[in-house]
């Protein structure tokens, strides 16, 4: 064993090293064997430490072959064949006794291999960005050149290099004379410049393929069935680095190294690099967790790093349920101390915006700060779970989700009214999320007597029917299979259309009452076209294979019958996930509707504790929302410790947001007591009970604050983020000084009031706006600003009453602009 601290300065400590392993060496030592003179292998090296850590050191060693001249090994550990042969590589650790060793074995050297187009060569335009979506790879290609989407349709790039053109991108009888690599190479004008160096593997492959005559390769020849990439998870500090191989698996049971002709994406590229090659360095000053996505045609696998920073956690907050094991878990091994507890007002006023979509009265705060009862929170949480504030505010979310708009035609009201109350009442009696989902996907009928038909009128071409249900009820997003296999993911055309048939019998028949047109299924087999293939494809749940179902027998039945099915791996996982956003900010896989393995969560095991969570609750919405709202994890403060500051993806601290466009609006008409009144809505109505779209067009609050028009899925379409027109609106706009101004507003009760004292007056506004009583500093401010305007006014001979009431605008005015205000937090 050997401490050696300089060899991982970012350690800072010395490391134990117990042993160095070779990845690839079984137990008796041997690697498998390199064949031909083209082939290579990438080395990864592994010190493990006396109690189990692993550091990646194969830019570390030194490595020393017996005998030599049999392979090369750079300093990374690439190795390539020199001669036929076997010899031992020591991995020798620079500055120790300590080594690694592996027996490799060269075959068949002075015999050239046969390459196989879609296994060898397609890689290479992947790799270098040639069929990309920005360049050859679109659907019209480029400057007359097409290559099919990332390589999926091997057949099309063989027809467009070989036969396109007379054959005029490649020259045969002098292969480093073709057009294409002469172009790859940039010695001749290429918009894409060069993509290759002359010297690499992928341009002596390219050569090769020409030289032996531009082959596809044969029927016979083995095809990948996955890749799967070494190490799959790893613990990396900042600025450490991590060396990654790729082995492709065959349908003759063969393995190949592919690391050389794989591409590598981090997905949050400001934690990690991936380089060409496989070797991922993490940034400085980075925590958390980070992925690498590898792709060898149409296979991913994805490369996880856990980035500790390493911080002592000794005092951690009280654990209330198993959403606490899991983050605080997450927490102790990250070194990533949490914020401390939220006090009792926060709490208060976070969980009723979150939950009820609303900033608590004064009297609510008031009664809560003089509750002595310790479980005076999950009351509170219970309080607003019953109330039909909580249905009104989900309704809303879920409504903008399910595309419940009139479209510009007065016509669907009666529609849009009645699916938006079937979802608020159906949440406020709290019918099983299965059941919901259930009774949208499969709705048929009139839409007064089954609104959830409502669904099918806004969503009403089957493209856009397959591809929401995928993304809103599994997270799964399969547009892009529609033409291509998906680039990120295994979803196929056929997966594509597969899916899209059990929406191929959906009918409408005529009600008599215009947009109200009833959903039928219309009898006959369910299928649906493969526009590549031009087959027919039956219905095919997602990962699943062909359903036989009657003609008479409506497929919607069959998919909803699949989807809420306890052991359907993405219904329960996509739920839970999207409601952990709703409270927290940020999603365990972000974005929320994009599930994918090569999108992994954050915190893994979180998403299946709350996932079987949900399900073992019978898909109970109003006890996910009471776990989540009633752990520690959420209860955080919002207040950064000297270690947390930058942390979003561990939920070491509660993260603010503005307060969405409806939301806001009801606080500042509270806060203000002059509600806003809606075209064609019941006096009283408030932003967040608004069936449809069509108050955007006549409330330019919600328009400019972001709330959707609901012609999406995906609750991206939601704006979140501050804006200058934001701002500017509610310095000056009209309405918010007419709100200010209101006579029966709450300015000009509490500047007409004489009986009650100024300090009364000021900590009613801070309750309101705040739920919170106003720190000693903050009352005297806002009696001086009073007793200065009344005084000014007065001994200038000017209206005392109208320089009093001017004051307590100025001060509403002034609450409502602070980002306390704004903001839930």
């Amino acid at each position: 064993m050997f401490g050696i601290a300089g060899l991982f300065p970012e350690s800072g400590r010395a490391v134990e090293v117990a042993r160095i392993e070779i990845f690839g060496a079984g137990a008796d030592g041997r690697v498998p064997a390199l064949v031909g003179p083209d082939a290579s292998r990438q080395l990864v090296v592994t010190a493990v430490g006396t109690e189990g850590e692993e550091w990646d050191v194969t830019g570390a060693v030194d490595y020393v072959c017996e005998p030599d001249g049999i392979i090369r090994v750079t300093e990374g550990g690439r190795v390539t064949p020199v001669a036929d042969g076997e010899t031992e590589l020591r991995t020798v650790l620079s500055g120790t006794a300590i080594e690694g060793r592996a027996t490799l074995r060269v075959e068949s050297f002075a015999i050239s291999q046969p390459i196989n187009f879609p296994n060898e060569i397609v890689p290479i335009f992947t790799k270098a960005g040639c069929n990309g979506g920005g360049c050859h790879g679109k659907a019209g290609g480029q400057n007359g050149f097409r290559l099919s989407l990332l390589g999926f349709e091997p057949e099309e790039d063989y027809e467009y290099l070989v036969r396109e053109g007379r054959g005029r991108r490649i020259f045969p009888a002098a292969p480093d004379y073709s057009l294409l690599l002469r172009k790859a190479l940039g010695d001749m004008p290429h918009g894409g410049g060069g993509r290759m160096k002359a010297d690499s593997e992928d341009y002596r492959s390219l050569v090769r393929w020409i030289r032996k005559g531009m082959p596809y390769g044969s029927p016979d020849d083995p095809v990948v069935t996955r890749i799967a990439v070494h190490p799959k998870k790893r613990i990396l500090l900042p600025g450490a680095s991590q060396q990654l191989a790729v082995i492709a698996h065959y349908t003759d049971g063969s393995a190949r190294d592919v690391t050389g002709l794989a591409t590598f994406g981090a997905n949050d590229k400001e934690m990690a690099e991936a380089e060409e090659g496989g070797r991922v360095t993490v940034a400085d000053g980075t925590t958390g967790d980070v992925a690498v996505m590898v792709r060898f045609q149409e296979h991913v696998d994805v490369f996880q790093a856990m980035v500790p920073l390493g911080a002592p956690v000794e005092a951690l907050p009280e654990h209330r349920n198993f959403i606490d094991d899991l983050v605080f878990g997450k927490l102790k091994a990250l070194g990533l101390p949490p914020s401390e507890v939220c006090d009792d007002t926060t709490f208060l006023r976070r969980a009723c915006a979150d939950i009820t979509g609303r900033i608590p009265t004064p009297e609510e705060t008031l009664a809560f700060m003089n509750d002595s009862d310790p479980g005076k929170r999950a009351k509170w949480v219970e309080t607003l779970l019953a109330s039909t504030d909580y249905a009104d505010y989900f309704a809303n979310k879920w409504s903008a989700i399910l595309r419940n708009k009139q479209g510009g035609n007065d016509a669907n009201a009666r529609g849009t009214r009645a699916f938006y109350s079937w979802i608020r009442q159906s949440l406020h009696e709290n019918l099983p999320y299965s059941e919901i989902a259930a009774r949208v996907v499969a709705a048929k009928g009139d839409i007064l007597a089954n609104p959830p038909a409502a669904w099918y009128r806004a969503v009403n071409k089957q493209e856009e029917q397959l591809q929401d249900v995928a993304q809103v009820f599994l997270g799964v997003r399969l547009q892009c299979a529609q033409c291509h296999h998906h680039p990120y993911e295994k979803w196929s055309q056929q997966d594509y259309f597969g899916f899209s048939a059990f929406f191929a019998q959906v009918g409408r028949k005529s009600t008599g009452r215009p947009g109200e047109e009833a959903v039928i299924h219309r009898v006959g087999k369910a299928m649906a076209q493969n526009k590549k293939t031009g087959k027919a494809v039956p219905p095919m749940p997602l990962g699943g294979g062909e359903l036989e179902i009657e003609p008479e027998d409506d497929p919607r039945e069959a998919l909803a019958e699949w989807m809420t099915a306890t052991e359907n791996p993405f219904f329960a996982r996509m739920l839970v996930n999207r409601y952990w956003k709703h409270f927290f900010n940020r999603a365990l896989v972000e974005p929320e509707d994009d599930m994918r393995v090569t999108n992994p969560p954050t915190n893994p095991d979180l998403l299946d504790a709350l996932a079987q969570a949900f399900v073992a609750s019978g898909y109970d919405l109003k006890e996910l929302v009471r776990t989540i709202c009633n752990s520690t994890s959420y209860q955080l403060s919002a207040i950064p410790n000297a270690y947390n500051a930058s942390d979003r993806q561990n939920y070491s601290r509660y993260f603010p947001k503005r307060l969405s466009a409806e939301v806001l609006l009801d606080s500042i008409d509270a806060l203000t007591g002059a509600p806003t009144r809606f075209d064609g809505q019941l006096e009283g109505t408030r932003a967040v009970q608004l069936p449809d779209e069509k108050a955007n067009r006549s409330s330019y609050f919600l328009t400019v604050f972001g709330r959707p028009e609901m012609d999406s899925a995906c609750e991206c379409e939601r704006a979140s983020g501050a804006s200058l027109a934001q701002t500017l609106h509610l310095l000056n706009a009209k309405s918010i000084q007419e709100k200010l101004g209101n006579n029966e507003g709450r300015a000009a009760e509490l500047a007409g009031n004489s009986e009650r004292l100024d300090g009364d007056k000021i900590r009613e506004l801070y309750l309101c706006a705040f739920s919170r009583e106003p720190a000693e500093g903050e009352l005297e401010l806002a009696r001086q600003y009073l007793e200065g305007k009344t005084t000014a006014s007065r001994e200038a001979g000017g209206d005392e009453g109208k320089a009093r009431r001017e004051a307590y605008e100025d001060l509403v005015w002034a609450l409502m602009n602070t980002k306390e205000f704004l903001f839930n937090h």
